[in-house]
């Protein structure tokens, strides 16, 4: 990465208009420079490769590789500035706490869904397991080519229940697109999933990077 594609990438970081419902969050599109898009982009291994780690239950049904060794070239460095100073500055304005990176990518990395895939309405994690800071925001940068309304997909912020922990009504929708960001607070309720399942081509797959920043724990935290 140049230093133009990363002064670009703080550009965008700041363009996103902050949204508090369900819960705070900011839609980005053309987040990064669009020939680092489609660098990006090809250098995602074929859905059937044995380098992904898949996950296939009543829950989700994904593939998933957060293993810094197997990134070519584009995605390690957009993931070693997304991890950056710079990034985590602006970040933590936005969202109004200081927050740290995880460069161990726990459950972030590249992400892909062929058809059929599906998240179900979840919260994420609390408590970082190995660095015991709490998970504060995350950033997902879709890159879905080609991708059609009717392929679904859709990213879903949900309301929380009135009774029991789990989640209510849907109350916005994100299509999908190809270099489109989502920043959003997962300390809030956040319940978040895919609202519609993916219904693509063989040859067409939901691609998606994410990143995710920890902060202090708050007094109390879950």
């Amino acid at each position: 990465m140049n230093n133009p594609d990363k002064l670009n990438i703080l550009r965008s970081l700041t363009n996103g208009e902050i949204l508090t419902q369900p819960f705070t969050h900011t839609v980005v599109d053309s987040f990064l420079p669009n020939k680092l898009a489609e660098k990006l982009f090809e250098e995602f291994p074929d859905f059937n490769d044995d380098v992904w780690f898949n996950y296939n239950n009543k829950i989700e049904d994904k593939k998933l590789l957060s293993d810094w060794r197997k990134f070519p070239e584009h995605t390690y460095q957009l993931f070693t500035f997304l991890n950056s100073p710079a990034v985590l500055e602006i970040v933590s304005t936005m969202f109004g706490a200081r927050v740290y990176p995880d460069h161990g990518l726990h459950g972030g990395g590249w992400h892909i869904h062929a058809n059929g895939g599906k998240l179900n309405p979840h919260l994420d994690y609390s408590i970082h397991p190995t660095l015991k800071q709490q998970r504060k925001v995350n950033l997902i940068i879709y890159l879905c080519k080609d991708w059609k309304e009717k392929y679904g997909g859709h990213f879903g912020l949900y309301e929380q229940a009135k009774e029991g922990k789990r989640s209510g009504n849907l109350v916005k929708e994100i299509s999908m697109g190809f270099n489109k960001a989502v920043l959003f607070d997962t300390t809030q309720k956040s319940w978040h999933g895919l609202s519609r399942e993916v219904k693509c081509p063989e040859n067409v797959f939901r691609k998606s990077l994410a990143v995710y920043y920890v902060s202090k724990p708050r007094d109390g935290v879950d």
